[in-house]
């Protein structure tokens, strides 16, 4: 019997932005001409079961209190979405389960740090990113906006769960790791009207974790822009494949499909076209990436 297919779509930073992913989803559903079994976001997904509590504390406070209708059951996910925290979430609501917990039908948080086995695929996650500061302090419970940003690092021990993981086929990091802009000048030139990231973007406690996992595949978000590298593949080491997404702004660069053929990724995209952009076998970097977007066209004026 042929290994089980899966459609999986990776998803950027949402900020609550669940109405126009939801129609994202069914719109790659219908271009690919299969049901989306799984989606995976990468954080800063400000799923807070209160309008008012959204509307005091979200980090995007432009944005509908969308999440609400979910938690109060007025809307349904249609498919499973499982999600890690990133520096801007409901932390009061998540404190209590730091490995995670259902919110709302069809609507998963991961948890801080470890690792889950979804529809066959052991997925790898950490929630946050690095605050050297309070990297080795114990983590508070948040009741006040200064610790509820506190919750939004990751710590130690939770790294040294992550660290101790083998066999992951996807691992979900919100923070960049440190050194991608590097590694794509070191193998490849930037395409046309594209250009490479700051040197400093990312942390390097993220880098290590993947240098030493050796994950299939990570996914992450946080700095509002797509980028794809391959990381490692030398000696008996597997290549880990990095694809970092962009915010839920235009779903062209935050949203990131991947075909799966029991465990291995067969084709993968960006976008919600059903255009394949990688195959198995094939390179993963800046050409790997989607078109830029056009510029704005300048108008003439009087």
């Amino acid at each position: 019997m042929a290994p089980q297919s899966l459609l999986v779509a990776g998803v950027g930073d949402i900020h609550g932005r669940f109405h126009r992913v939801e129609a994202w989803l069914d719109a790659l559903a219908e271009a690919r001409g299969r049901p989306v079994d799984l989606v995976l976001a990468v954080g800063d997904v400000e799923a807070f079961r209160h309008a008012d509590d959204h509307r005091r504390k979200t980090a995007k406070r432009a944005m509908p209190a969308e999440f609400a209708e979910y938690a109060d059951g007025v809307r349904t996910m249609k498919r499973p979405l499982y999600f890690i925290a990133g520096n801007n979430e409901d932390f009061e609501a998540l404190h209590d389960a730091p490995e995670g917990m259902q919110l709302a039908p069809n609507v998963h948080y991961l948890g801080r740090a470890g690792l889950k086995e979804i529809l066959g695929l052991r997925v790898g996650f950490l929630s946050g990113i690095h605050a050297p500061r309070f990297y080795e302090q114990p983590l508070k419970r948040p009741r006040s906006l200064d610790t509820a940003k506190q919750a939004g690092y990751f710590r130690a021990p939770e790294v040294e769960t992550v660290a101790a993981l083998r066999d992951v086929d996807l691992l979900l990091v919100h923070e960049w790791p440190r050194g991608l802009p590097q590694r794509a000048q070191e193998r490849e030139v930037p395409p046309p009207g594209r250009t490479l990231p700051n040197y400093w973007i990312g942390n390097p406690i993220t880098r290590r974790l993947v240098e030493t996992v050796h994950p299939k595949w990570v996914l992450c978000g946080h700095s509002h822009r797509a980028f794809a590298v391959t990381l490692g593949g030398h000696g008996v080491k597997p290549p880990t494949r990095v694809a970092c997404l962009d915010q839920a702004t235009r779903p062209d660069e935050s949203v990131f499909w991947m075909e799966f053929q029991g465990r291995e990724v067969v084709r993968a995209g960006w976008g919600i076209s059903g255009k394949e952009s990688w195959g198995g076998g094939q390179p993963w970097g800046l050409a790997s990436l989607p078109a830029p977007p056009e510029p704005e066209p300048v108008g003439t004026g009087y």
